[in-house]
């Protein structure tokens, strides 16, 4: 089941020109929202909007700035979807300090200029399944233990619990989204656009970290909008968090295979033996609270592959 917002409402993104936050953006345009767009840029790109430029409210400005309080004193939002942060580990194993106030600091501010207006919409957040760390049990369940092994699952977390106490002590309506592993168009950074890049490059041979054997639960970018936006309209809305996936495991091998098969190449694959600091080694969600919403994945993993290698065949035209 796809569930629309209603309407004609007014809505703030933050981090709308980012892989995610644009393919939002242009699911409300879509729908006929009134949409603006908060972006600094840092990672960020304006050519991720440009379908739907034309039709939002831009600003190249700062979620930690004093120019965001202003436009939320100027402009009543019905709904703020709150994506501007650092979306990755390893910048957060290189630079903690940084990620620290790009994450936790930033959506703290946030909160302090929703609670001061006395908003009375709807906050939805994107967390991460890095907050579970190492999980205890798989599937993962919402109310596992969340033992973060990177800053970044720190930082997200901790943001978590903000927005959980917020929603306690001042009545914010809000919900925090754990997303599992996103791809799709647009994302230049993880495993799969890697290895669609690897492979382009060199499709004789493919070179991954570890064994083969690390799982993720791959979910396709639209799947991940559907849910925002049907736990913005059906969530409890009290601070609660949601595991957002596509509840099937699947192995970095699988995957590439998946990919390759869809590319038509049969490449000699190597492993590095390996894995980056701060990356667990299985990732496998219960998506059984965001099901009883009405969540249903439209998107199989191997059509969101083909459309993803049919975008980077496009960007790069060979």
């Amino acid at each position: 089941m796809v569930t629309k917002t209603a309407r004609g409402r007014r809505i703030l993104v933050t981090g709308g020109a980012g892989f995610v936050g644009s393919h939002l953006v242009e699911r409300l345009i879509a729908e006929e929202h009134e949409v603006v767009v908060v972006d600094n840029l840092s990672t960020g790109n304006r050519d991720n909007l440009a379908h739907v430029i034309r039709h939002t409210e831009f600003r190249h400005l700062d979620v930690c700035g004093p120019d965001l309080e202003q436009l939320l004193s100027d402009q009543a939002f019905d709904i703020i979807f709150h994506l501007a942060a650092n979306a990755y580990v390893p910048p957060s194993v290189e630079r903690p300090d940084w990620d620290f106030d790009t994450n936790l600091m930033a959506t703290f501010r946030l909160l302090e200029m929703l609670r001061r207006s006395r908003w009375q919409g709807t906050l939805v957040y994107a967390s991460s399944a890095a907050v579970y760390g190492n999980p205890a049990r798989i599937p993962v369940q919402e109310a596992d233990p969340t033992v973060p092994v990177s800053p970044y699952g720190v930082s997200k977390l901790a943001s978590e619990r903000y927005i959980a106490v917020y929603a306690q002590l001042y009545g914010l309506r809000a919900a925090s989204l754990r997303l599992f592993s996103v791809f799709g168009p647009r994302q230049r950074k993880q495993v799969v656009y890697d290895f669609i890049r690897k492979l382009h490059d060199n499709p004789r041979e493919l070179y991954m970290y570890g064994d083969g054997s690390q799982v993720r639960d791959f979910n396709y970018v639209q799947n991940m909008v559907d849910a925002a936006l049907l736990i913005a309209e059906r969530g409890k809305l009290e601070g609660e968090v949601y595991n957002v996936a596509s509840g099937r495991a699947c192995s970095t091998l699988e995957l590439a295979r998946a990919i390759c098969a869809v590319m038509g190449i049969q490449p000699e694959i190597k492993f590095s033996g390996s894995v980056r600091p701060g990356d667990p080694e299985k990732w496998i969600a219960d998506i059984g609270v965001l099901k009883s919403l009405g969540y249903r994945v439209r998107v199989s993993l191997e059509e969101g592959i083909k459309r993803t290698i049919e975008w980077y065949r496009d960007i790069f035209k060979k």
